[in-house]
This record gives C-alpha cells, structure tokens and sequence, in this order.
C-alpha cells in the first residue's frame, strides 16, 4: 500500500501562520498537521505502508528541514518517502501526475489540509473508495451520488437540491492508482480544465464511465485547518480526542511548571516553562515557550515563544513570538514582538 500527499499549496487562509511554516507542517495537538493525517490513514488501512509519495511546492518554501520531517515520519511508518515536486499550481489532478512514478498498485491519495478519526474497512469488490463524512448542509460541499447498491454514480459540487448528505473530505483509495494514472494522463494531453486547474474529478469521472465501482468510506470525525478560528476549533477537538484513547504523553516529562494549574486536556511540549500560570483547557504550547502570569485556554502556541502577563483565549501564537499584554482573541505569526 502506498500513500500520495499532495501538500504544494501556500495555505494562504492561514496567515500569517502559514507565511513561514507551510500549512501542513503546522502542529495541532503537538504535531504537524501532515503528520497526524498519514498515521490516521495508516491506522484505518491496517495493513503494511511501503511508500509515503509527497508533493511539496518551491524548494524555497518547501526546504531541507520540511524534506527531512517528512522523511522521518515515512521511516517511523515503516516506508519509503519519495519526494515531487510542482511547480505550478495547476490543479488537485496535475499535483497527483507530479508523483507519476510512484502511481501503481494500491494507494490512498490524501490532501494534507485536514485531519480525521475513523474506522471501517475498505470494501474489497470496489475499485476505488472516496472517504466520505455525513454533514447537516451538503449545498455547501461536493457530494457523492449513491445508487441503490450504495455505489458512487457522480460526484456533484455544491447542489442546490438534495443528493445526498456524504460529503467528499479529499482522501481516495484505489485498488490500483495506475487506472487513475491513465485518466489523468488522458485530461493533461487533452487539456481539460475546470477553474484553469487539471482537477482529480475529471479522472475519477473516466473511471466511472469505464464501470468502475466506487464506494464510500465514512470517517466518524473530519477536522478542518483552513483558517485561524477553524484551526483552533481542531486544535480543541483533537486534545479532546487524544486525553480520551490515552495513547499519547501529552505533558512532556522536560515541561517546568511552577506555581501553575493545567485544566486537561493540554499538550504542552518539551522543555516548556510555565511559571504562575492557569493553562487550559484545550491549550497546545509547543517546545521551548514560557508563559509566566498568564491565564491561557482554548488556544494554539507555538515553539520558542515568550508570553507574559496575558489572558488569552481562541488566539494562535506562532514560533518565536514575544508577547506582553492583556489582548485576547489574537492571531500572531511567527517572529512577531508585542510588548
């Protein structure tokens, strides 16, 4: 089994968080956003992964130190990390013909923008299973179309009457990623476009012509990281999450807390110091930050930052930031100065 990331987006809804850092590199819960995706697949594959393709954008952007996390979240996974690179943003469709050697055999492709929970079993009779999430207003999202054997007959971008409340999250597997390969290839040497991109859709709609049989795969949780409120909301939910299964250490054994209450749940990373503090709940701090005379819930931080005397509440604090004031609702990017 393989996994292909397409990841070669500026994640520009999330500045000026994502100005230095690229969106999915951007830890919630304590790890990066791309992270936590890839192990959540793997988990709900339960089978052996070989190889992790990733997609990134501009070497510029997307450098050595992103390239070598990556490479390291593919070993800790037991698989090969194979590295593309797109040049031009020119579609979902063209970011997956960027991985083109690595399209054989089966594969999930996942867009490293969102997090799930899940559990279920890919169908075996299906060619292809788009992972779904069921969701109170579909006119706001692209939906699947069901037969009355529950198989996928269209996919239909934000309908203004019912067809169905199955909402695409962006994750695709296929029984043999090369069928959508060829597909793909056949929208890039006919030059089809959609909104001037090469978009995923135009394949898997050849795919379904050729009597493919698509199914669904319903997550049971799908967590957004497009925006700082949205980002925040997922930071919460995940904390939520983890606390409950009780696989993680969420407080590293290096974290200094002197005089200082945590309200579970909270990651707070290693080296951290926190002095005269009331954190939580739902308080990510990353590594090496200090807060002192702070009252901090509801909120992301994170590395190498320094807060004092704050009352923070649904703020998003960047690397490197030093802050000293009495705002709330704040958003910071990363080597800011408020004092």
């Amino acid at each position: 089994m393989k996994i292909i990331v397409p990841m070669a987006g500026r994640g520009s809804r999330l500045r000026p968080h994502s100005l230095t850092v690229p969106k999915p590199l951007i830890p919630v819960a304590g790890q990066p956003i791309v992270h936590r995706l890839v192990k959540d697949i793997a988990k709900v594959l339960k089978q052996p992964i070989e190889e992790i393709a990733f997609v990134l954008g501009d070497p510029a952007w997307f450098g050595d130190e992103v390239v070598a996390s990556l490479e390291a979240l593919a070993k800790g996974l037991g698989a090969k990390a194979s590295i593309y690179r797109q040049d031009q943003p020119l579609g979902t469709g063209h970011a997956i013909m960027c991985a083109k050697p690595s399209l054989s055999g089966p594969a999930v492709i996942a867009y490293a923008d969102t997090l799930i929970r899940a559990e279920f079993d890919l169908d075996p009779q299906a060619d292809s299973v788009i992972w779904t999430k069921q969701v109170e207003n579909p006119e706001a999202y692209g939906v699947v179309k069901l037969n009355q054997n529950n198989e996928i007959t269209e996919l239909v971008e934000k309908p203004e009457t019912f067809v169905s409340d199955q909402a695409v999250i962006g994750i695709y597997y296929f029984k043999d990623v090369g069928v959508l390969k060829g597909k793909l290839q056949e929208i890039l040497d006919e030059n089809i476009m959609n909104g001037g991109e090469y978009q995923i859709n135009d394949g898997i709609k050849r795919m379904m012509a050729d009597g493919k049989i698509f199914k669904t795969g319903t997550v049971d949780e799908w967590m957004d990281c497009g925006n700082k409120a949205i980002t925040i909301e997922t930071n919460q939910r995940m904390l939520g999450f983890l606390k409950a299964d009780g696989n993680e250490q969420l407080i590293a054994s290096t974290a200094t807390l002197q005089n200082t209450s945590i309200i579970e749940p909270c990651f707070i990373g290693e080296n951290v110091v926190l002095k005269d503090c009331t954190i939580g709940p739902f308080v990510s701090v990353g590594d090496h930050t200090v807060i002192d005379n702070s009252i901090v819930k509801n909120s992301l931080i994170q590395t190498h930052s320094s807060i004092k005397n704050a009352k923070l509440d649904q703020a998003m604090i960047g690397n490197h930031v030093k802050y000293n004031g009495e705002f709330t609702s704040i958003s910071i990017g990363d080597y800011s100065v408020l004092e």
